[in-house]
């Protein structure tokens, strides 16, 4: 992907949570990995979105829109508001309930696109994820899911930041390679390497759109 156009991309997302009504509410909004390390082309766009998990929303019009739109759980999972606005994009798991972080890739991802772009979602920060997913990955010695902790902030809380939109095009941000940035999370050299190698490995399986949800 032209990096140019992976730039671009990011920014449709920001203005897109910025300006409309999304199925949860959206607190930040980072890049990591190719983007973020400044090459050009980058093999894929990986953006992370933190979400809040939704309590209170209108979970008495969840049924009628159960029998309208074979979905459960609108108006507890995600907002009655935004499927009444946008009904195409409202997306549910296996078990037939609205899933949030698929609701946001429809929403935020151009609906026939085959860009290789990563939308990853958690109610949790960045910064915590990469850290509880290196966890949980060293404890299962299975390193096909950690998170790339080379990550840049672009918005939080309603703030875009132009400075880091400004480093985000002009390839500034000072990265170290993969193991490098696992080995400064705690991991020993070898084990580094070993990780950074499964988590490429299983980047270049990846194709087109694609979107994971994570709960910590």
């Amino acid at each position: 992907m032209d990096r140019a156009a992976a730039v671009a991309r990011v920014e449709d997302i920001v203005e897109t949570v910025e300006s409309e009504t999304m199925p949860v509410p959206v607190r930040e909004v980072w890049v990591y990995g190719d983007v973020a390390l400044g090459l050009d082309p980058i093999e894929r766009l990986d953006v992370y979105v933190t979400k809040d998990i939704l309590f209170k929303d209108a979970p008495e019009r969840s049924e009628e829109f159960e029998k309208s739109h074979g979905v459960d759980g609108v108006g507890k999972t995600v907002r009655a508001e935004w499927a009444d606005e946008h009904p195409d994009y409202l997306r549910a798991n296996a078990s037939g309930h609205a899933a949030p972080e698929k609701c946001l890739a429809a929403h935020l991802l151009p609906d026939d696109t085959d860009e290789p772009i990563h939308l990853e979602v958690c109610n949790a920060s960045f910064d915590d994820n990469v850290t509880q997913r290196l966890k949980g990955a060293m404890a299962r010695d299975d390193y096909e899911q950690i998170l790339d902790p080379r990550g840049a902030c672009l918005w939080v809380e309603g703030q875009r930041s132009p400075e880091a939109f400004q480093k985000l095009r002009d390839g500034e941000f000072v990265l170290p390679t993969l193991s490098g940035a696992l080995e400064m999370l705690g991991m020993a050299a070898d084990e580094a390497d070993e990780a950074a190698d499964a988590v490429r490995a299983y980047r270049d399986r990846q194709e087109g759109a694609t979107v994971r949800g994570d709960i910590v």
